[in-house]
């Protein structure tokens, strides 16, 4: 930007000059004197840190004499004025304390003006103040917007790290500092939530997530790894009700209120598990329903990955397989030989009750009575043609396993 020359005498300008070169010291001690009065901030900080401030003071007058000498002259005040504190500086002082630091060192200029212009340039060197003020405000302005766009890549940098170290299996301690320093706190209930993401701006896809988030009352680590979106939910404290017995949390709302940000398809939520580390077991078994959910067409959406277990199981994962005869056939064993005879022979005969019983030479009514005795031991209904399919790939399965 051209400017003027604002001192159009030379001799009052080389004047003026050399006062601001002989009282800039002074200016500077004024001005760390006036922040350390006035502004509480700056008293309560570390040494380290005021030695800074001290010193960004001292270089925005030096600054502001050499821009004085040659106004016309183009400057980078921004790297002038803060060049000399460190990055880590934007963090420990705020935007508006920079501004109030900035107006308490413009005070102390502009209240040395009378004494420091040669006689005759006492306007000419206001207005260069007020000039120099407002160069200086973009500069701040200038110093802050690039710190906080590199703070935010670093931040999703390190957000898809720690994204990716869930869903490989390789989350540790050092995934727990990384969060945290994320803003991720201590929610009772995490999952992870997986799709495919939307076609675009990944950052843009997860700054819509985190609007959502927020919105939902929500918190989130979400990254964009590859064709996939990856989104670790945790909620926060457990629910209790009158009674002061927890309440079971239900991650399906959760999930809907972020599906939109998805792109179309189908969208698997993990189970739910209690903290950060434990998620990875949570985000493996949302990628090996997203693998499997073609199997199942008709799948809601959001679907829980633990009702994609026999798709799962057909696809190969032997987690899912294992947790089918833990969770249905083993309980089905243990509770006695009549429930596993009755509930192979009544999927063999088309899940007709008269069918089964006709073969077990049993009234159909106990026939019933057992298959209720298995919705009780599983949690699946024999009735239910999808809880039927579920429980056929864990018979199966826990046949092969018996051997």
């Amino acid at each position: 930007m051209e400017r003027r020359a604002l001192v159009t005498d030379p001799e009052q300008h080389a004047a003026t000059l050399k006062n601001l070169e002989r009282a800039a010291g002074r200016m500077a001690t004024a001005a760390i004197a006036r922040m350390d009065e006035n502004l509480s901030w700056y008293r309560n900080m570390p040494p380290e840190h005021r030695s800074w401030i001290g010193l960004v003071a001292q270089a925005g007058i030096a600054a502001f004499t050499e821009w004085f000498r040659r106004p016309d002259a183009p400057q980078a005040i921004s790297t002038d004025v803060f060049g000399t504190a460190p990055r880590e500086l934007t963090r420990a002082v705020t935007l508006r304390q920079t501004v109030e630091m900035i107006r308490t060192t413009i005070e102390v200029v502009e209240e040395a003006i009378e004494e420091v212009a040669a006689p005759g340039a006492e306007e000419a060197l206001r207005e260069a103040v007020l000039v120099y003020a407002r160069e200086i405000a973009f500069a701040t302005a200038q110093v802050y917007a690039q710190a906080a766009e590199a703070r935010g890549a670093w931040d999703a940098r390190l957000e898809a790290l720690v994204v990716n170290s869930l869903l490989s299996g390789d989350a540790d301690e050092g995934v727990l500092s990384r969060a945290a320093a994320l803003g991720w706190g201590s929610p009772d209930n995490v999952m992870v939530v997986m799709g495919s993401a939307p076609a675009g701006d990944s950052e843009l896809v997860v700054e819509a997530i985190r609007r959502a988030a927020r919105h939902a009352k929500l918190h989130v680590l979400t990254g964009v790894l590859g064709s996939r979106l990856v989104v670790v939910v945790g909620q926060g404290r457990k629910q209790v009700d009158k009674n002061g017995q927890e309440k079971p949390w239900d991650p399906i709302p959760a999930a809907r209120a972020l599906i939109g940000q998805f792109a179309p398809g189908p969208v698997v939520v993990g189970p739910t598990v209690g903290d950060l580390l434990s998620a990875t077991r949570s985000a493996q078994a949302a990628a090996a329903g997203l693998r499997a959910c073609s199997a199942w067409p008709d799948a809601p959406r959001p679907v829980l990955a633990d009702d994609l277990l026999p798709e799962r199981a057909l696809a190969g994962d032997q987690t899912a397989r294992q947790q089918l005869v833990e969770e249905i056939y083993q309980p089905l064993d243990e509770a006695g030989s009549a429930l596993l005879d009755t509930l192979s022979v009544y999927l063999e005969q088309a899940s007709s009750l008269e069918g089964a019983a006709r073969m077990l030479f049993v009234h159909p009514n106990t026939v019933r009575y057992r298959l209720r005795r298995v919705t009780d031991v599983t949690g699946y209904a024999p009735s239910d043609v999808r809880s039927a399919f579920t429980l056929r790939i864990a018979l199966a399965l826990g046949r092969l396993q018996a051997g």
